[in-house]
Order: C-alpha cells, then structure tokens, then sequence
C-alpha cells in the first residue's frame, strides 16, 4: 500500500515539475467569447462559412444519386 502512495507523490511531484517547465500552460479548460485568444481558427472558419453557401447551391442543383432516375 505504500508503495502506491509514494508512486503517485512521485508522479504527481514530476508532473508538476513539468508543467511549471512548459511556459505558459493554460490549464482552464476550453475558452469561449472574449476569453478566447486565437484569431487564426476564427478567421478560417469565416473563410469557409462564406464559401459554403456557393458549394450548397452547386450540390443542391446536382444529382442525388442515379437511383433517382
């Protein structure tokens, strides 16, 4: 039984070393809003909300399938 307490003080003790090692770790979970600081996923995605409507409209006009003949 011991042994299992003093293994995970150590593990806990070397992922604490390691993660004050890292910089700046944000351990606060999944941001949303204002708080949230990356810009590029944001505009990639505007990118792509803008074309969807052009790539609807051509699959809208095509064919389902040939078992709709």
């Amino acid at each position: 039984m011991w042994k299992i307490v003093v293994g995970f003080a150590v593990f806990a003790g070397l992922a604490l070393f390691i993660l004050s090692k890292g910089g700046d770790i944000d351990m606060g979970g999944e941001k949303h809003g204002a708080e949230a600081t990356h810009a590029a996923p944001a505009e990639a995605a505007s990118a792509a909300a803008s074309a969807t409507p052009a790539a609807a409209a051509s699959a809208a006009s095509a064919p389902a399938s040939g078992a709709s003949k």
